[in-house]
């Protein structure tokens, strides 16, 4: 094999999967948003229950963007390895969105 080539990479499923687990994930980040913005406002909207909701809402898109250019990058065949930037992102946006939902069960 010449130098500098790189042999046909069967991916198999790993891609498929890992597709699958952001989507999941995605999935769950919009339920926690959705259930923390209406126990914010079940009371009625105030103050801290809009600006929560606000927050909650910034949160959620921050991830769903993160999670959609990933996804996107997954559907080549040789997709590029996820940049440090983007998964301290997810990271924090998924567990300021997992503080909120504890944070709306009491």
């Amino acid at each position: 094999m010449p130098e500098g080539s790189f042999p046909v990479r069967d991916p198999g499923l790993q891609p498929e999967r890992t597709r699958l687990a952001w989507r999941r994930t995605t999935l769950t980040c919009t339920v926690v948003a959705v259930l923390a913005a209406r126990t914010a406002l079940h009371h009625g909207p105030s103050a801290a229950g809009v600006a929560a909701c606000a927050l909650t809402l910034l949160l959620w898109l921050g991830f769903l963007a993160v999670a959609h250019r990933r996804i996107t990058e997954l559907a080549v065949a040789r997709p590029r390895a996820l940049d440090a930037r983007a998964a301290t992102a997810a990271a924090l946006c998924a567990g300021a969105l997992a503080l909120c939902a504890l944070v709306a069960l009491f």
